[in-house]
C-alpha cells in the first residue's frame, strides 16, 4: 500500500513496508515529503525510541534534526533557483509559514532568506 492520508487526513504516511527495506527508502520518502509534517512514528512505524537509536546511528543525527535540515537545505534550493516568493517556498519546504522560514533561516545560517536570495544574485 503506498502512502496516503493518516488518521486525520492530513499525513501521507511512509508505505508500511519501508521498514523491512531499510532506512534509506524511508530517508528518501521522507525527502519527497518534507513539505508535510513527518512524525517519527510515521517515518518507521516502530517504536519512537528504537526509530531515533537507529536513525542516529545511521545519520549521525537526531530524526527532528535531519528533518530541519533537509527543510532548510529545500529552501535554499528553491530561493537558488526559483523566483517563488518566501511564503510558496515556505510551504514547499515544509514550513507553517514564511515567519517560520525566515525564523530558521536566520537561526540556522545567520541571514534572512531574502538577504540569502540577494547575495546570490549578485554573486552571479
Amino acid at each position: 500500500m503506498d502512502g496516503g492520508p493518516d488518521r486525520n487526513g492530513d499525513v501521507s504516511a511512509p508505505p508500511r513496508g519501508r521498514r523491512r527495506r531499510g532506512l534509506a527508502d524511508v530517508l528518501a520518502w521522507a525527502r519527497e515529503h518534507l513539505h508535510e509534517p513527518l512524525p517519527v512514528e510515521e517515518l518507521a512505524r516502530m517504536s519512537r525510541r528504537s526509530v531515533a537509536r537507529r536513525f542516529t546511528a545511521a545519520t549521525g543525527t537526531t530524526p527532528h534534526a535531519w528533518v530541519l535540515g533537509m527543510r532548510l537545505g529545500r529552501a535554499e534550493e528553491l530561493l537558488e533557483t526559483t523566483d517563488l516568493p518566501a511564503e510558496e517556498i515556505a510551504c514547499l519546504a515544509g514550513y507553517g509559514s514564511a515567519a517560520v522560514l525566515r525564523e530558521q533561516f536566520v537561526r540556522r545560517g545567520g541571514v534572512p532568506p531574502r538577504t540569502y536570495r540577494r547575495t546570490l544574485r549578485r554573486m552571479r
